[in-house]
């Protein structure tokens, strides 16, 4: 009976933090406001992160906090207050082709997203970091990132390096 109402407790959660994160998702390509869509973003973070917590993935619920919900979101609000938006949409930038082109992504971007659920998973040959090995365990998780893919692990760094300072440049007054 106890085991039913945890199962039940459980379910409730997962329905709360999927409709949440797809609400609040939905809200984040639809506001003007591009601070509030940053607001909503963080939200859609929460929602994934109590979704890894039902996972039973503690490791991937403490990323996706510290990384995404704090790191990431604080990078977009910095760019978004060192641009000038609202210069930069009247400035010639035409709303209807980015509409479209924007409508014509999403619908590839479900394309994309409705085939990989249904295709087969592909089947290859089992490595030394097979995933149920790196299920949860945090040591060869941190072992396989700084050993194995230590190179596009810096090359992400310096992107975002790179993404900081062409704002900072963009954000320059022109004289």
């Amino acid at each position: 009976m106890a085991e039913n109402i945890v199962t039940l407790f459980q379910w409730l959660i997962f329905l709360g933090a999927a409709f949440g994160s797809i609400i609040a998702s939905l809200l984040v390509i639809t506001r003007k406001n591009p601070i509030h869509s940053a607001l909503f973003l963080v939200f859609t973070f929460l929602c994934v992160s109590v979704l890894y917590v039902l996972l039973y993935q503690q490791f991937m619920f403490v990323i996706q906090i510290f990384v995404y919900a704090g790191a990431i979101v604080m990078l977009i609000v910095f760019v978004l207050m060192l641009l000038d938006l609202e210069v930069e949409l009247r400035s010639g930038l035409k709303l209807f082709y980015s509409k479209a082109i924007g409508g014509v992504l999403a619908v590839l971007f479900l394309f994309g997203i409705i085939y990989s659920v249904v295709a087969k998973s592909p089947t290859g040959k089992v490595g030394s970091y097979a995933p149920d090995k790196l299920s949860g365990n945090v040591k060869a998780v941190g072992q396989m990132l700084f050993t194995q893919y230590l190179f596009p692990f810096e090359i992400v760094s310096v992107l975002l390096a790179a993404a900081i300072v062409g704002a900072v440049i963009l954000s320059k007054k022109r004289t």
